[in-house]
């Protein structure tokens, strides 16, 4: 099978040249995450999520802003242990996939078919409703400050954020 390919001049011309080599026909993607880009992949799934909807909840239930800081700080601090073995499974195992390339290189291929598809049917939907309901409960609460904001009112809000 021969292939047309262009090469570009010096003068930003292309030239046209047969090859019969079929693997100038493919395009890869290089894969390429930055330290930057690492940092903010967590900081918006994580903290962008995490620290909006849980507050109130420590707070209620610790009783006291002290031991709600002491909760956050030991939260924080086990967070990071669990960032610490992503960061060593990522150098041990050099595969692209995450959670599913190292439950297939631990346990085979059938568990992480499944936790993939957990991930992908349940966790990421439901993840994705509560940040919705959360910031939908956040704008429509200054519309009713004395009183409890309308169920309906922050549902529809948090469907429209889905679908858009």
């Amino acid at each position: 099978m021969v292939s047309e390919t262009y090469e570009m001049g010096p003068s930003g011309a292309g030239n046209k040249s047969g090859s019969s080599d079929t693997a100038s026909d493919t395009v890869n993607l290089k894969p390429k995450l930055s330290l930057i880009n690492g940092v903010t992949i967590i900081v918006g799934s994580i903290v962008g999520s995490g620290i909006f909807v849980s507050p109130k909840g420590v707070l209620e239930n610790a009783g006291s802003v002290g031991l709600s800081l002491i909760i956050w700080v030991l939260c924080g601090l086990f967070s990071m242990v669990g960032a610490y073995c992503y960061a060593e499974l990522g150098t041990s195992i050099i595969k692209s996939g995450a959670d599913y390339a190292y439950i297939y290189e631990a346990y085979g291929p059938f568990l992480a078919f499944l936790r993939l598809w957990v991930e992908c049917m349940i966790v990421r939907p439901c993840s994705q409703a509560i940040v919705a309901l959360t910031f939908s409960y956040y704008v429509v609460e200054p519309l009713f400050p004395d009183c409890e904001q309308p169920d309906v009112a922050v549902r529809l809000l948090a469907v429209v954020c889905i679908c858009k």
